[in-house]
C-alpha cells in the first residue's frame, strides 16, 4: 500500500511528531511526500520516502495523479486552515480527487490517526 504525507509549513513539525510516534506503522507502507515535507521527514525519522516536487511546484498534482492512477491508497495532509496558500487551486484539486476516487484523506492529527489505523488494519487483513 502507498501512502502520501503532506504538510503545510506551519504543520510540518506536527507531521514529524506524528511520524515519529507512528513510525512502526508507517514503515509498513510505501511512502511518498511533497518535496520539503518529505526531506524533513526523512531527516527526522529515517523513513524511506519517495519525494515529489514541492507543493507549490506541482507536488500536490503529482500525488493527485497517483490517486487518479489508483496507485495511492491514502493521504495524510496536515493543512494550515489559518494561512492562505498561494497554490490553493492545487490543494482544492487534490482534495477533490481524493473524494472522486474514494481515497481516505486526513487533514488533521485526529483524522490522521483514524486513517492510519484503518489502513494498517487493511494491511493485516482485519478489514
Amino acid at each position: 500500500m502507498r501512502l502520501a504525507l503532506i504538510a503545510h509549513d506551519e504543520k510540518k513539525d506536527d507531521l514529524i511528531e506524528f511520524a515519529n510516534e507512528r513510525k512502526g506503522d508507517l514503515e509498513q507502507f510505501e511512502l511518498m511526500a511533497t518535496g520539503t515535507t518529505g526531506q524533513r521527514l526523512i531527516d527526522a525519522t529515517g523513513l524511506d520516502i519517495e519525494r515529489k516536487q514541492s507543493g507549490p511546484l506541482g507536488g500536490d498534482m503529482q500525488i493527485g495523479a497517483e490517486i487518479a492512477d489508483d496507485t495511492c491508497d491514502g493521504v495524510i495532509f496536515l493543512r494550515d486552515p489559518l494561512t492562505a496558500q498561494p497554490h490553493e487551486p492545487d490543494i482544492t484539486a487534490l482534495l477533490r480527487i481524493c473524494d472522486v476516487h474514494q481515497t481516505p484523506l486526513a487533514t488533521n492529527l485526529a483524522s490522521a490517526d483514524a486513517v492510519l489505523d484503518e489502513l494498517v488494519d487493511q494491511l493485516s487483513g482485519e478489514e
